[in-house]
């Protein structure tokens, strides 16, 4: 088999759905955090638990969106595999209810199942906060439980306080794992690691990328339609299938000396 460094990673994205687990039925009721300011909730948050990882130095930052007062962009960030240079995973959260603000839905670009419920449950705002996503499935549901903090550890009592209020609604807490953020240089450099964002995987973006790429993709190559799912990519060789999809970091902004990295199946493609 012969890797190629292509822009969009769509063959893996059947694959990297990590980060939730599977369900039957309609996704659990879970009471949103009563008066929520969102305003105060922006920012930095670090990962403490989530559902069904081994991600580490994992990071959410979220704003507003400075087109659109009612829309919020959530960031995360973590390291890229055997490399140290972060990729940045961008989506939005948008409140369908103003009256219920805290709960919200997300829409992540490589989220192939579509948009998700993201409800704030609980948080103090500048200790702790916990999340829970989930996205209706035909005949079941794949839901994910977070657990935050502003600093890089949290009290156990505050621990046990979001893993009790996950019980209670029938969501096991003992499907988290722990995040570590110990030795986590994360590097800073604007221009260095991998970006995915709403705009990623526009027609103008997707076509500069893989002109940059054209040691690896035939002319021609890229036609594009109903988003990023119709992605076609015509491969110079022998046309043999590959069974992965590697991403070039030098063409979305260095770092790497050079060197293809594949985004592991790690990665949380729904924070």
């Amino acid at each position: 088999m012969k890797p190629v460094a292509v822009l969009a990673v769509l063959g893996l994205i059947l694959g990297v759905c990590h980060a939730h687990t599977y369900h039957l039925g309609e996704c659990p009721t879970m009471e949103p955090q009563s008066e929520f300011n969102m305003k105060q909730f922006l920012g930095l948050w670090y990962v403490i638990q989530k559902t069904s990882t081994s991600s580490k130095c994992l990071i959410y930052n979220i704003t507003q969106s400075p087109d659109e007062p009612s829309v919020y962009r959530i960031e995360q960030t973590n390291p890229i595999p055997g490399v140290g240079k972060p990729y940045h995973y961008t989506g939005e959260l948008t409140v369908p209810i103003p009256s219920v603000p805290a709960k919200m839905t997300a829409k992540f670009p490589l989220s192939v199942a579509g948009s998700a419920d993201y409800t704030v449950f609980l948080t103090d705002y500048t200790t702790y906060a916990g999340i829970f996503t989930c996205q209706k499935l035909p005949l079941s549901n794949r839901h994910s439980a977070t657990i935050l903090s502003r600093t890089k550890s949290l009290d156990k009592i505050y621990v046990e306080k979001l893993r009790s209020r996950l019980s209670n609604a029938g969501v096991n807490p003992f499907d988290m794992s722990l995040v570590s953020h110990d030795d986590c240089a994360i590097a800073n450099d604007p221009n260095a690691g991998i970006y995915i964002h709403p705009e990623t995987f526009s027609t103008h973006n997707i076509g500069q990328a893989v002109k940059k790429v054209g040691s690896s993709i035939g002319d021609g190559v890229e036609s594009l339609a109903d988003g990023a799912k119709n992605l076609f990519n015509k491969i110079k060789g022998s046309g043999e299938e590959k069974d992965r999809e590697e991403l070039d970091i030098r063409v979305l902004g260095g770092g790497g000396a050079g060197k293809k990295q594949p985004i592991e199946q790690d990665s949380e493609w729904l924070p």
